[in-house]
């Protein structure tokens, strides 16, 4: 069964797990925006979403890039909850999922531990 949550309240758990980022790596993300969106227009069971350019892949060539971002969609994390506390997790999750793509993490190291 779907939790029950207003769009603010959601934005709100997804702005708290960004304060859960240790300041040494909120600091060292560059050009990256977060989102919230309902869901993902082609796949509307996925969670969250990173597109850009990983700051381990960034040369000389990047300047004047578009910002990355980080898209968390609501929908799919609220529908896959019991209640408010798996939200919360399951966005913290979520959130350091992707920003570890930021840092070019991939989805393999992730998985293993336990971020997947």
């Amino acid at each position: 069964m779907t939790v029950e949550m207003s769009d603010r309240e959601f934005e709100e758990l997804v702005s708290d797990a960004l304060d859960t980022i240790p300041t040494e790596l909120t600091d060292a993300m560059n050009n990256v925006v977060v989102l919230v969106e309902a869901h993902h227009p082609e796949e509307p069971d996925l969670l969250g979403l990173y597109e850009g350019i990983a700051l381990t892949h960034r040369d000389t060539t990047y300047g004047g890039a578009l910002p990355d971002t980080i898209t968390i969609y609501r929908e799919p994390l609220l529908a896959m909850c019991t209640d408010r506390d798996e939200v919360v997790n399951e966005v913290a999750i979520t959130v350091v999922h992707e920003i570890a793509h930021h840092f070019g993490i991939d989805d393999t190291w992730l998985h293993a531990h336990g971020w997947g």
